[in-house]
């Protein structure tokens, strides 16, 4: 089963298992909103999973044997992940693989780091066979959280200096999740596995990526901490203390470090952001 379906890597995850012939059931939020999941396999079952209503999870769970589990940021996602793995102890997965963050284990962290290490823990003492999946910022998150503002002005807004991150495409993400979810169990039990692209880099070498490959001229402005802030405004507080502490480690360099761990897991090499863009070039272009 792969929670967070309808989600960036949650459905890259289901079009990656339903490539290798696996029959997928997918936990969506809606069942409606998940039927897009049948372009990848028409095939793929649907079922209701809503972390915040308990009830669901059995049901959900029932008869799965391997799960990925992404659970939604949420003020709750430490307890929502406990709730989630208690059920699928008792529902007899042979397997979970966890998705967490890049840098989950420093001590002390930040806000997102010690969430997901808490659940991390959790996993481990269960007593279930586990992986755990560290991935740096996702490629996608200019789309999502900057793809307005690249198409419509040619901009890209962050306080993040020229500090560098090694983004990976949620494609590798799925790439890598699936190749472990389709190997032995115990060959991966316990492994934690730190995921990143080939290349550490900065706004403005992004910026620079997508005007060359998109022939649409994209410029990035560093803007003030507090600016960003007031940007944000509308959004749970927490979730503002909890983006600028990542953004303030983007700024210090602590984001640029590059693993191989997902040409050791796929055979291949991650795609660089050169690649990502050109697969997605449509979705950088003005209207």
């Amino acid at each position: 089963m792969v929670t967070g379906a309808t989600g960036t890597v949650g459905a890259e995850l289901v079009r990656a298992l339903s490539n290798r012939g696996v029959h997928v059931r997918a936990g969506v939020h809606s069942v409606i909103k998940g039927d897009r999941l049948r372009q990848f396999n028409p095939e793929v079952q649907l079922v209701e999973l809503d972390f915040q209503r308990p009830e669901t999870l059995g049901v959900a769970l029932t008869g799965v044997d391997r799960v990925f589990l992404l659970v939604p940021l949420a003020e709750t996602q430490v307890e929502d992940s406990k709730r989630f793995i208690d059920a699928a102890k008792a529902a007899g997965v042979k397997q979970v693989v966890k998705l967490s963050v890049m840098g989950a284990e420093a001590e002390p962290g930040i806000q997102l780091g010690r969430w997901h290490r808490e659940a991390e823990q959790y996993l481990a003492q269960s007593g279930l066979p586990y992986v755990i999946l560290r991935p740096n910022s996702f490629m996608q998150n200019f789309l999502t959280y900057q793809g307005a503002s690249i198409r419509g002005q040619g901009r890209i807004y962050q306080p993040q200096g020229e500090g560098r991150a090694s983004y990976i495409d949620a494609f590798d993400i799925a790439e890598v999740a699936a190749a472990i979810l389709t190997a032995d169990v115990a060959r991966h039990h316990g492994r934690a596995y730190p995921l990143t692209g080939p290349e550490a880099l900065s706004n403005n070498e992004v910026a620079t990526i997508i005007s060359q490959t998109t022939n649409h001229p994209v410029q990035y402005i560093d803007v003030p901490e507090e600016a960003a802030r007031q940007g944000m405004q509308g959004a749970p507080q927490w979730m503002i203390d909890a983006i600028m502490e990542l953004n303030a480690l983007i700024r210090a360099g602590y984001t640029a470090t590059i693993t191989t761990d997902v040409q050791q897991l796929t055979g291949r090499p991650p795609r660089t952001m050169q690649e990502f863009v050109r697969v997605h070039r449509a979705e950088f272009l003005p209207a």
